[in-house]
């Protein structure tokens, strides 16, 4: 069982900027599909960034230009640096590994975007 731990989620001003981490417990995790959902209070979670090892990483059209996703696969983590944060940010954000059809999911971290 796979297990995902995230951390960087909490309260920003509008403009601000966090930084959000996943570590997984896998030792496949160079081999892995990572990506970012959020799910706003009253909202269908959607994608938000999703990255595979071989090509260019895909991107909600909202965040574009402001969300970066990466990894570290030597840590075991996926990242999402999020940059000019807005209000309509806020959610609770989770990471997903994808690997031959099983998906996992961290338990997820609030961020908050309001003045």
């Amino acid at each position: 069982q796979v297990q995902l731990v995230e951390s960087g989620g909490g309260l920003v001003q509008p403009g601000g900027s966090l930084r959000l981490s996943c570590t997984a417990s896998t030792r496949i995790f160079a081999s892995t599909v990572m990506a970012w959902y959020r799910q706003a209070p009253g909202k269908q979670r959607e994608m938000v960034a999703r990255q595979y090892s071989t090509t260019a990483p895909y991107y909600l059209d909202s965040v574009k230009g402001r969300f970066t996703i990466s990894r570290d696969n030597a840590k075991r983590t996926a990242y999402l640096s999020m940059n000019d944060l807005k209000p309509e940010d806020t959610g609770v954000y989770y990471c997903n590994l994808g690997f031959q059809g099983a998906n996992y999911w961290g338990q997820g971290t609030q961020v908050t975007v309001s003045s």
